[in-house]
């Protein structure tokens, strides 16, 4: 990892979740497309190994292997995403035996029981039989753009129940001091509401209606 990328920023960003990052990095980074875990209840962060495949194809995946180093996320993608499977229970062998942290697919998964049984994280778009080919290169490290964010090499990428959002390399830092700020803020409104103090008011929300005069609750 960089020197801007340390192990220690990963561990804080991975467990500070993906909402936590994308409000505090100024709602940036989300890669906003339906994603489903195939193993619930983690959080993990790394950064991004990306193979952008041929379409329908997973020759780059068997390329990306070669490259991939311990605790990235192996990001598979290609042109137009659509129900293929590119990643499968082999493939997830050699991954695991490479150190993934974890594995995010703009595609299909297949062998999915097997897949929910590993030591490391995958998302999905889809869980589908349908085979790939493994006819064009494709290319890989470089970036690739997906759900409306481009996420480069070494990009830090989190993943959770709730989705996955990216941090640009260089940003990581000034990001997790943004996520450690909301962290605190958030605490202590907890720490409030929990003392019964609403956020209707806090916020005042509730002055501005009154003073609208519009939507009175009955």
């Amino acid at each position: 990892m960089s020197a801007a990328v340390t192990a220690s920023a990963v561990e804080e960003l991975a467990a500070a979740g993906v909402a936590t990052v994308y409000e505090a990095y100024g709602r940036r980074g989300l890669l906003d497309v339906e994603w489903t875990p195939l193993q619930t209840g983690r959080s993990i962060a790394g950064p991004a190994r990306t193979a952008l495949c041929g379409q329908g194809d997973n020759r780059a995946v068997h390329e990306a292997m070669t490259h991939l180093r311990p605790g990235e996320v192996l990001v598979l993608t290609m042109p137009e995403p659509e129900p293929v499977a590119l990643f499968g229970d082999l493939l997830a062998t050699q991954a695991a035996a490479r150190g993934a942290a974890a594995v995010l697919v703009d595609a299909s998964v297949r062998d999915s029981a097997e897949l929910a049984r590993l030591d490391y994280g995958v998302w999905t778009r889809w869980r589908r039989a349908r085979g790939a080919t493994k006819n064009e290169r494709g290319s890989v490290n470089v970036p690739v753009r997906i759900g409306g964010t481009t996420v480069a090499p070494a990009d830090v990428l989190v993943l959770d129940d709730d989705g996955v959002t990216a941090v640009e390399a260089a940003h990581v830092a000034s990001a997790l001091e943004a996520v450690r700020e909301r962290i605190a803020k958030e605490d202590g409104l907890r720490r409030r509401w929990a003392a019964g103090e609403f956020s209707y008011d806090a916020y005042g929300m509730r002055e501005a209606d009154e003073n609208s005069g519009e939507g009175a609750a009955t």
